[in-house]
């Protein structure tokens, strides 16, 4: 990391705040609960509302997870795919839809991706171009329309944005995966 990793002696955080994110995460603070323990407010809504995008949507896991995948390749945020890629695969998605979604980052185009479902290759280009444009083409989000119904679009919008969020803090950090 460019900062050094936050614990207890540097800074210390109520003992509430540390054990819900422990809570969270397992039992184990990982190098992004390091980076943000830096400071107790961002620090608890990042983890209230990380959980709430994490576990509380109603939207497919599997495609959530996608969609983050696809802003990580995007952005360089290897720890976002560190941690991401996994859960796509726990949530019934396939290594080659991995492959091929890094194949279609790589080549950069706004071509719908191939070797993916039909849904995966939509959710992949409006990621891509949520993440490269801002601004998503009137046809994709035509297609997106048709596709999913208006709280399944919220949460994937949402899910993309705020992993978009995630990248950039990671990358401008330099908040690498744990060993």
């Amino acid at each position: 990391m460019r900062i050094p990793p936050w614990n207890s002696d540097s800074k210390p955080q109520p003992p509430e705040l540390v054990d819900a994110i422990l809570a969270r995460r397992g039992g184990a603070l990982l190098n992004l609960d390091r980076a943000l323990l830096w400071s107790e407010p961002l620090a608890r809504g990042w983890n209230a509302y990380l959980k709430a995008v994490r576990t509380d949507l109603s939207v497919s896991p599997r495609l959530r997870e996608l969609g983050i995948c696809t802003v990580a390749l995007i952005t360089g945020a290897h720890y976002e795919y560190h941690h991401h890629a996994p859960d796509y695969l726990a949530a019934g998605g396939c290594q080659e839809s991995l492959d091929a979604l890094d194949a279609y980052v790589k080549a950069g185009k706004d071509e719908p991706p191939s070797g993916m479902t039909a849904d995966e290759a939509l959710v992949a280009r409006y990621a891509a171009q949520m993440t490269r444009n801002v601004r998503v083409d009137d046809a994709v989000f035509a297609a997106m329309t048709e596709r999913f119904d208006t709280t399944q679009l919220v949460e994937l919008t949402a899910s993309i944005a705020t992993y978009n969020m995630v990248a950039r803090f990671l990358v401008a950090l330099g908040v690498r995966p744990e060993d």
